[in-house]
């Protein structure tokens, strides 16, 4: 049954917990229910589709429908010796699937631990950690067009992912709401150990498996992020820039230590946390709103901080760390 609030404080729905009103909210169980939300209000409200709020900034209150798909399920759809195809609601938490293949000794997704959000938000930005993004066990994007109101199957290689990007960020902005993702999970996974100490981290455990790998990836993310439902927070704020080599070795006279990965042999990806550690943000505070003392690339909510709040201390971190290192920080976070 739909449910619609009017006047309804989204707090609780963004990890950032900003508190701005929705003036109609709505979490929609089956494709059919968010057929008809949209149908009855989208001619005459603005709207917004969100998962569970953990990439995006509000800095008001939404004069429109704000709508929560709220699609679960976790089906195999095939399976063989060597890869499980699995389709899974847009509205299941994403950690939790994470969990279930790995109970299921499914691989594919296990660097992935505990990243906050829906599955359905997952290949919208192609979510990414520790040498792994989603776009990898991507098998295809189910999604319903929000012009021809039919519903479409976008197959891996049209999905046209990125860096933190793909064709939902692009091309298909707006026009679309992701229903259900599949998956292709292996039975014989390769791990990848290469980024940072994870090696290190998952032997303590002893035998390289599943169930260490994930453990070791949520060792590492608790002891240097801030939980939100401790302490309001987006996750990354901003994106790792990827600027050409030259304006690395530029800076790297100035800053020999600076930590950078290439890309290409014309591009190197510099980490953003640590240019904003350079220009002395990390653990600053203004008001209630500041930068966590542990991961600058984190801003946080230290109370009831507003949405602008939030924005202008971003905005005076990305042009202090354009002034210093002539590279413009984009925001991974959504801006509402």
């Amino acid at each position: 049954m739909i449910i619609i609030k009017e006047n309804y404080s989204i707090k609780p729905h963004n990890t950032l917990g900003i508190d701005v009103k929705a003036r109609y909210f709505t979490k929609t169980e089956t494709l059919d229910e968010l057929k008809e939300v949209l149908e009855g209000y989208r001619e005459y409200f603005p709207f917004l589709i969100i998962g569970e709020g953990s990439n995006i900034l509000f800095t008001r209150d939404f004069n429109g429908i704000i709508i929560q798909p709220a699609i679960t399920g976790v089906t195999i759809i095939e399976n063989d010796s060597e890869h499980c195809i699995v389709e899974v609601g847009a509205g299941e938490n994403w950690d939790d699937f994470v969990n279930w293949s790995v109970e299921n000794k499914l691989g594919g997704i296990e660097n992935l631990s505990l990243i906050p959000g829906s599955a359905g938000s997952s290949p919208i930005q192609n979510i990414g950690a520790y040498g792994v993004e989603v776009k990898d066990v991507i098998h295809s994007v189910k999604y319903l067009d929000l012009e021809t109101f039919e519903t479409v199957t976008l197959l891996n290689h049209d999905c046209q992912f990125g860096y933190r990007n793909s064709i939902f960020k692009n091309h298909l902005k707006n026009r679309f709401v992701i229903y259900s993702v599949v998956f292709s999970l292996c039975h014989n996974p390769v791990f990848n150990t290469s980024y940072g100490n994870l090696q290190a981290e998952a032997e303590k455990s002893g035998e390289l498996n599943l169930q260490t790998m994930r453990d070791a990836v949520i060792r590492i993310r608790r002891s240097k992020l801030p939980d939100p439902k401790v302490i309001g927070n987006a996750g990354s704020f901003f994106k790792n820039p990827v600027v050409e080599v030259a304006l690395s070795d530029q800076i790297r006279v100035k800053y020999p230590q600076m930590p950078s990965y290439p890309v290409s042999e014309e591009f190197v990806k510099i980490p953003a946390g640590w240019l904003i550690e350079q220009c002395g943000w990390k653990g600053k505070r203004t008001g209630k709103a500041g930068v966590h003392e542990k991961q600058a690339l984190v801003l946080v909510n230290y109370g009831d901080a507003s949405g602008t709040d939030i924005y202008d201390l971003a905005m005076k971190i990305r042009d202090s760390v354009f002034t210093e290192f002539g590279i413009r920080l984009e925001p991974e976070v959504n801006i509402i």
